[in-house]
């Protein structure tokens, strides 16, 4: 044998157990549960934008990650079973956007698997991290609202429809067990803004329509709609009933606004998913959850549907419009 043929057989050889490694290694497992249908458009954002933020940071589905995906369209009862059933897969991290799957992974996980929130209201109240800074267990992510944005969107729906003067708030305090956090804010400025507030808790579609109607029977009445998966997985027909009733709304996402609502406040939702495949890289390469602090999103995003203000007869002041990062003539 030549020497150089020579050389490169013993060259080969030696790189055999390095190519069966890499080979051999486990790729990466990520379970995901979205609060929304899988045909959803909003959902699907979620979907790409993840993507997109773990192949910044090199990981490609179906060659060194496999991403499972479970969806609820605001179905919360799935909750405990879609938990379950990602846990036995046996992923190295969660990644979960909504309050009541979050519950559930972190009793059926009991702590052995890291969980990255993506988009939930408050999880110190909530109770599922001890500070935002430090985490302190196996949860965390990336936070949405504060208990002061129920003022705020009070604000805004007095700003665009000044002659309300009830507003209801409604949401399903099984979806968003949290979303009662807000109406102490909203009580707070009654006096400044002169209207009488109604909490409306509802549990399914006609109870949604029967809380709309009964706002529409009042004078002067608004809506405040809060920060809810059920909610947002209606957004359509809640719209479309709401612009029926001929009454202003304000909506914690911008979505509301694209299918029919009148005026959004909130956070670009699918943002967030994109930083927490940088938190799920970081859990991947070793970080513990408990060290990597809670994140609030720090740009707002407001749209209006000029199509529906016109509908109601709503002129909207030049000054809203002008703040608006997003317009639907």
């Amino acid at each position: 044998m030549k020497r150089r043929e020579f050389i490169t057989l013993i060259g080969s050889a030696a790189a055999w157990p390095m190519v069966a490694r890499a080979q051999g290694e486990r790729k990466k497992r990520i379970g995901v549960i979205i609060s929304r249908a899988e045909n959803d458009p909003e959902g699907q954002s979620y979907v790409t934008a993840f993507r997109q933020g773990l192949e910044q940071s090199g990981w490609l589905p179906g060659r060194n990650i496999e991403i499972d995906y479970r969806w609820m369209a605001g179905n919360d009862s799935l909750s405990q079973a879609l938990a379950k059933e990602l846990i036995g897969l046996k992923p190295d991290v969660l990644v979960i956007n909504s309050t009541g799957p979050l519950i559930a992974a972190r009793q059926a996980a009991a702590g052995a698997i890291p969980i990255v929130m993506a988009a939930v209201a408050d999880p110190v109240a909530q109770g599922f991290v001890q500070s935002l800074e430090r985490p302190g267990g196996n949860i965390t992510g990336f936070a949405v609202e504060e208990p002061a944005m129920g003022a705020k969107w009070v604000e805004l729906l007095k700003e665009i429809a000044p002659n309300v003067r009830h507003i209801s708030a409604i949401f399903n305090p099984r979806s968003a067990p949290f979303a009662k956090m807000f109406v102490p804010s909203m009580e707070a400025v009654r006096a400044s803004f002169s209207f009488e507030l109604t909490v409306s808790p509802v549990s399914n579609d006609k109870e949604v329509e029967s809380a709309i109607a009964a706002a529409a029977r009042v004078p002067s009445g608004g809506l405040v709609f809060l920060p809810d998966s059920f909610l947002a997985s209606r957004r359509e027909m809640i719209a479309g009933f709401v612009l029926k009733q001929k009454l202003p709304a304000i909506y914690s996402t911008s979505t509301f606004v694209r299918s029919g609502g009148l005026i959004g406040y909130g956070f670009d939702r699918a943002d967030l998913f994109r930083q927490a495949a940088g938190y799920v890289d970081r859990i991947i390469k070793g970080e513990k959850p408990a060290n990597l602090p809670v994140q609030m999103p720090t740009k707002f995003q407001m749209a209006i549907n000029l199509k529906t203000a016109k509908a109601l007869g709503i002129a909207v002041p030049p000054t809203l419009l002008a703040r608006a990062d997003e317009v639907i003539e």
